[in-house]
């Protein structure tokens, strides 16, 4: 019980900064949704009309700019600073974005401390204990990651002809840019620049959460048990947007850093 406590004391603080800590009883980790392509630039490309769109606006673009990471070491590539306006991603673009969401080498840091946070927990009793039992819940939770990111941020995008990109809205007050981040896993931008529903989110990490299923133990192949873990995946992207939203705030307030 105290390793198992030490565990998660030890993990928790990382899994917050992630945004991908999971509530007990929810097995399949949440997307980050965050790192874009390495043969593109880290951050979504600003073309200089774009940057003309936001100084005719009036916006203090300065002061609403995405860091490329977040602490450093969380990607937020994939977050577009207020009033910034981006042509359509290609296929080949969301499909990388996925790929890279899941292998960036934070990916290996947060899937470790997700996995000592259900070893903690006695997340699945089936994986026993020891370093045996820590490596199926490290490779089961990898599995979740890498399988979340390809259908949200993959295959229905591309599909569906939806962005993946998460645009921040940067002015305005804190009620109405919170509402307006939790939404974005709800509603989302199509390839047109149209809002729409964010059927690539929804419908996405439902499916992620029913394949999950059947590399877990029977006990967790219930209908109850993947609706919970799909409601917690949307729920907590959508907090991670909220968070995305005033990072911008957050950096430069503490560490007076704008870019």
């Amino acid at each position: 019980m105290k390793i198992r406590l030490l565990a998660f004391l030890l993990c928790f603080p990382a899994c917050v900064i992630s945004g991908q800590v999971l509530t007990p009883g929810a097995l399949s980790p949440v997307s980050s949704s965050v790192v874009d392509s390495v043969d593109l630039p880290d951050a979504p490309a600003v073309s200089p009309d774009a940057v003309q769109t936001a100084a005719g606006n009036g916006s203090s673009a300065a002061g609403t700019q995405q860091t490329k990471r977040i602490l450093g070491i969380v990607p937020n590539f994939r977050s577009v600073s207020a009033d910034v306006h981006l042509p359509p991603q290609s296929a080949r673009e969301k499909f990388t974005t996925a790929f890279q969401d899941s292998f960036d080498y934070s990916s290996a840091i947060f899937i470790a401390a997700q996995a000592a946070l259900y070893y903690g927990f006695n997340e699945t009793p089936e994986f026993h204990d020891g370093w045996p039992g820590y490596a199926r819940y490290y490779w089961h939770t990898f599995a979740d990651t890498a399988d979340e990111n390809i259908w949200v941020e993959g295959i229905l995008p591309s599909v569906l002809h939806q962005d993946n990109r998460f645009y921040t809205r940067g002015h305005g007050s804190s009620l109405k840019r919170a509402e307006y981040s939790a939404t974005r896993a709800l509603i989302t931008r199509n390839d047109k620049g149209n809002e729409v529903f964010n059927s690539s989110e929804v419908l996405g990490a439902g499916i992620a959460a029913g394949i999950s299923s059947l590399y877990y133990p029977s006990s967790d192949r219930t209908f109850s048990k993947v609706a919970q873990i799909w409601y917690t995946n949307v729920l907590i992207d959508g907090g991670t947007f909220v968070f995305k939203e005033f990072w911008p705030d957050i950096n430069n307030k503490l560490f007076h850093t704008k870019d």
